[in-house]
Parts: C-alpha cells; structure tokens; sequence
C-alpha cells in the first residue's frame, strides 16, 4: 500500500472513530428560562459562537445583524444568534421556542431558549415538556421576579428536578458577593417550596462570557464550576418509578396478511420475547411473539426503544391501546385528578367538552371542576370558576371511557396530556394526571331489567329529545308548549324542561354568567337524557346560546334520540315582543350578560329542525314539530 492510500486509510478510520464517538455521547436536554431581558437568548448565543459551531457565513451574517438590530453599540449580539422571529429582533424579546444544537468532547445539548413574557408562558411549557434540567436566568440587578416565580413552578409541575439557577449580569454589579448569595438564598427557598430537588447557582455574565465555558478570575469568590462545565458533567439519570413495561400502541402494522404487529416507543420497562402482556383497556392478555426493529429483530427491548411486537394470538388492539406486563399492569380509570396550565385566549369553564390526548390515545373528556388554581407566586390555592390564558389549576376531569394511565410523578408519557378545541382543533392546555378519582372498573351502567326500550315501548313512541334554541323571545317555550299540548292529547308521554321548572329549582344555585349557563346546560342535558331513558318525549327550552353546550347536549344521547329546534327569530322581532322589557334594561345596563346585547349567541351550524319565527303562526310551526314526530 503506497503512503498516500495508507493516509487515506487512516483518515477514514478516525473518521469512523470520531463519528462512533459522538453517536455514543450522552444527550442533555435542557431549557434556558427566566424573565425578560434576563440574558437567556444571549447566553445560548454565547455557548453557541464560544463552541466554534457557527460557520463563517453564519458569523459575518452575525457581525452585520448586530450592527442593524444589536443592542450593545456595534459589538457582537449573541441574542440574535437565537431570536429568529422580525418581531422579536424588533422588540428585543423572545416570543417563539428556539431550539439549538451543540456538542463538547463530552456531551451533546439540545436547549430550548423559552419566552420570558408573561403572555408566552404557554411556549415556556412546551420547552419545558422533554427537558431534563432547566437554566434559570435571574439578573442581578433585580433578584427574583413574577416570572422566575412563574416560571419554576411550571417547572416543578413538568417534573423536571435540577435547575441551575444563573444569576446574570454580575458584571453590572461589580461582581459583588453579596448580591450573588442574597440571590441564591431567595431560589433555594423557592425550589424547596416548590418540591425541586437538585439547585446549582452559578454567578456569571452572559455578555462578557465570565463563568460560561469557563471559571472567570473576576470572582475569585465563586469556587464551583462554570455554567457548561457543570452542563458537561450534570448527572442523567433518568431513573423512572418501576411501573413496569408499558407500550402505547402508535401504529398497527399490517403490510400483509401473514404479519401484525403493534409498533410503538417503549414508555417504561423493558419486554422480552415469551413475556406474558395484558393490552389495555380490553383486558385482553397473550404472549410476545417477536420483537421487531428496522435493525433485525431482539431477544428483549427496554424503554425509549421504538419496536414492534407481535403476540401468539390474534388480540383486537387499536392505536392509542397500551400493552404492558402482565404482572404489574396500569390503572385503568374515567375520571382524574390533574393540573392544568391554561393555554388559550377564551377561558377555561366547565362542562365544556374538549378532546384530551396523552401518548396516541384521543378521548372525549369535560372538566367537571375547578378544585382551585394557583398563585405562582406565593403557591396560594385560590377559589376559582373560570382558568384564563396561563393560569394553573388543579382539575377534576371526567372522560367519555377508560385509559391506561399512570401518575405523572412515574411516567411522563402515560401522566401527561393535552386538551384539544373540538371546534377548531387548536391545544388549549397541558396537564399532568395526579391520580384517579374512580377506577372504571368499579363504574358501571347496571343492567336493568326493564330497559330503555322496554319502557318507551309500552308507551308506544320513541324516546326523543327536541333541544329548542333561540334568542330569549324568540317563542321557543310557546311552541314548546304547544307540542307538548297536542303530543299529550294524541296519547304520547312528553315533557318540558325550561328555565321555570328548572332555575326555579334545580339550579336554583346558578346565576348568568358564562361558567353559570355552561353548569346550567350540563344539568338540564343530564336530566334530559335520564328522561330518555325513561322512555320519554323530553322538550327542552333553553337559549344554550354557546355550540359548544348544545354539543355536550347532543354526545349524551345515542343517534337519533337528540334533535337540536333552531327557533329563528331576528332580535328586533324578539324586542318587539318583549313584554318584560328584559331587553330595554339590558341595553340600559341594569342587567349583565344578556344573550343578544352584551353576551354572544352562536348560531347552530347543523340544527335538524329550522324554524323561521316572522311571519308564520306558533301554531303552525308547533303543528309542524308534531308531524315530524309522529311520523317517526
């Protein structure tokens, strides 16, 4: 072998060594968080250019960025290296989630640079939601603020346990003691407060790059390490609580009819072939057959690993269906109770319906109480009806069926969630599950012998529920009214609900508000289909003015049995009609949340039954309800 192959030979095999070497580093997520303009994006910009990851086009775009969009007079701005957004170069903040990717002869890093504005608290959640330790940024000009409050008790929440907490911008105190340890003694209260285990405080200076990657001469005081040498050395340990193997079920893999396999990553726990497993929320239990990879297939698999198994038995499983060990299976439960960090503009208010998904599972779910939400700052538990955008609460949550779950404190892939607007498919908040409140195996319908069909058959009818939905003077309870007359004189079983037999009594505790008339709906929709089930006619008079209830409305009754009346009368017309002068006294302002003037009414978008209330008669358009009902 001549000299230059054997060069080439050698250089191919360090290469090799030197890429084998990086694939085995440990990978350290962690998040940068604090208030704003504490130096969070400035100290990934340093740890960034200080690393030597930047490519020189990437540094001269930096150098000239800094002179058009810098904040520190010509020199280099390593914040811009990471606020990405036009909004947050012009402003000065961070507003979006930046991740960043960096590696040392050590360790490889994934940070997520968080917003510090209180309005994006939601982005700080996300980062928040994968990492292993947090950076928390405090400048030392101003010591601990809302937002550290804020912000480490959302990490608390998320279970992250070690934070370093960086007291920033000591070089704009003259590197005083003092002012450090003062710093520091405040956050180790708070993280013990908070339940956070492991507080490392390292004094530093973003901007001059003292203490970052390595210890600074200009505080001789501090003997601990620097920020990246304690982010190099910082312990991994992810032991998780031994629950056992879990597997949710992301993908049933069927590529022909010789082959099915159930692919996923391993949440906890490890499996083997032969092991005994039960599949959840069936019940259902076999062995593992195979487990398969794109790598061949392995005699045992442990968690984080993405496999396919399959089982010696054909068992029913479903994406979202958890297979675990046999020996020591999940709780299966409908009912929770959890924290929630409210994400969304529009409040949270209960009994409003949601999809919840945590791992591949999507469940109807309804926050059926606000037990209290939270002062991030004083973690005072505070009475509550409504949570606004960023708020905590602790919740009790009630799901249309079952799950495997576990507590979050033992796994964060089986305790963790999202709640989903089922109008417009946006996330309105994360949770964490605390425990169950009831396991469903102990919930049940009992099988009564006299059913649903056995008493509406001996009424000879249908069980229905006619929701009518209007204005207020729109006519509903008149038509109402009428049906029931003429239903009655024909020989069927009906009956009426509407405000007088039911804010009169039954939710006599209800006033108007919207978390009010949300509880007020949920009741009447209750009784309603209880009514159903006794074989009845049920005639609801309510405006339900929000979709979102008359869907919850809609979902408790089996198809069929639930037709939505749309009376559609303009609200000049209804004015003209009103004889209370209720809609005279609401434009004066002498009563709050009036339907129509200060308070929304949503029309339906599918309502069965559309009743133009202008010109026809309520006779006529009673009559007209009758037929159709008859008719079924």
């Amino acid at each position: 072998m001549d000299a230059n192959n054997a060069t080439a030979a050698g250089v191919a095999v360090d290469l090799q060594t030197y890429l084998l070497r990086h694939e085995t580093k440990d990978l350290l997520r962690f998040i940068t968080c604090g208030s704003v303009d504490d130096g969070k994006s400035t100290l990934i910009g340093r740890l960034l250019h200080d690393s030597k990851l930047l490519f020189d086009d990437q540094l001269a775009t930096l150098e000239s960025d800094s002179l058009r969009h810098g904040t520190q007079n010509g020199e280099i701005d390593f914040a811009l290296l990471v606020d990405g957004l036009a909004a947050e170069r012009e402003q000065g903040i961070t507003i979006d989630v930046a991740y960043r990717f960096f590696s040392t002869e050590k360790r490889k890093f994934i940070v997520a640079d968080c917003p510090g504005h209180e309005q994006y608290t939601r982005n700080m959640a996300t980062g928040a939601s994968t990492a292993d330790l947090a950076v928390v940024l405090v400048d030392a000009r101003k010591g601990l603020l809302t937002q550290t409050h804020r912000h480490s008790y959302i990490v608390s929440l998320l279970g992250i346990r070690r934070v370093l907490l960086a007291v920033n911008k000591m070089d704009l105190m003259g590197y005083e003691q003092g002012v450090f340890d003062a710093i520091a003694a405040d956050y180790r209260a708070l993280a013990t407060q908070l339940g956070i285990d492991e507080v490392v405080c390292i004094p530093l200076s973003a901007l001059r790059g003292e203490n970052v990657m390595q210890r600074s001469a200009t505080m001789p005081w501090y003997a601990g390490a620097s920020l990246l040498e304690h982010l190099e050395t910082v312990s991994l340990d992810r032991t998780k609580a031994d629950v056992g193997f879990r597997l949710p079920v992301q993908w049933v893999n069927r590529p022909d009819q010789n082959f099915r396999g159930f692919a996923g990553s391993i949440a906890a726990g490890s499996v083997a072939v032969g092991d005994e497993i039960i599949v959840h929320p069936s019940g259902r239990r076999s062995q593992v057959a195979r487990i398969v990879t794109a790598d061949g297939d392995l005699q045992r698999a442990a968690d984080g690993q993405a496999i396919t198994i399959t089982l010696k038995d054909e068992v029913d499983i479903s994406r979202g269906d958890v297979i675990s060990a046999a020996r020591k299976p999940p709780e299966v439960a409908d009912q929770f109770a959890a924290h929630l960090l409210w994400m969304s503009d529009a409040p949270l208010l209960p009994g409003r319906p949601y999809w919840l998904k945590t791992a591949a599972r999507t469940v109807a779910a309804t926050i059926t109480e606000i037990k209290h939400k939270v002062d991030v700052n004083t973690q005072d538990h505070l009475a509550a009806k409504r949570l606004e955008l960023n708020e905590v609460g602790y919740c009790n949550i009630n799901l249309d069926q079952p799950i495997a779950f576990e507590s979050y404190a033992d796994n964060r892939a089986l305790g963790g969630f999202i709640l989903i607007d089922r109008q417009n498919n946006a996330t309105v908040a994360c949770g964490t599950i605390d425990f169950a409140l009831r396991r469903a195996s102990n919930i049940h319908w009992h099988n009564l012998e006299i059913d649903k069909n056995a008493r509406a058959a001996i009424k000879g009818q249908t069980p229905l529920c006619l929701w009518f939905t209007g204005l207020s003077g729109s006519g509903k309870s008149t038509i109402a009214n009428l049906v029931d007359r003429r239903l009655h004189a024909l020989g069927y079983h009906s009956y009426i609900l509407d405000g007088d037999n039911v804010r009169h009594g039954l939710n006599k505790d209800l006033g108007f508000t919207a978390e009010d008339r949300v509880e007020n709906i949920r009741r009447v929709a209750e009784v309603a289909r209880l009514m159903a089930d006794a074989g009845l006619i049920v005639l609801v008079s309510f405006i339900s003015p929000f979709r979102a209830e008359r869907r919850m409305a809609r979902e408790m009754f089996a198809p069929g049995e639930f037709a939505e009346v749309f009376v559609d009368t303009p609200i000049e017309v209804c004015e003209q009609r009103d004889a209370k002068g209720l809609y005279a006294k609401a434009r004066a302002g002498e009563i709050r949340n009036f339907t129509g003037i200060d308070s929304p009414y949503e029309l339906p978008e599918n309502a069965e039954i559309h009743l133009l209330n202008v010109d026809a008669s309520a006779d006529a358009l009673a009559q007209r309800l009758v037929d159709q009902i008859v008719s079924r």
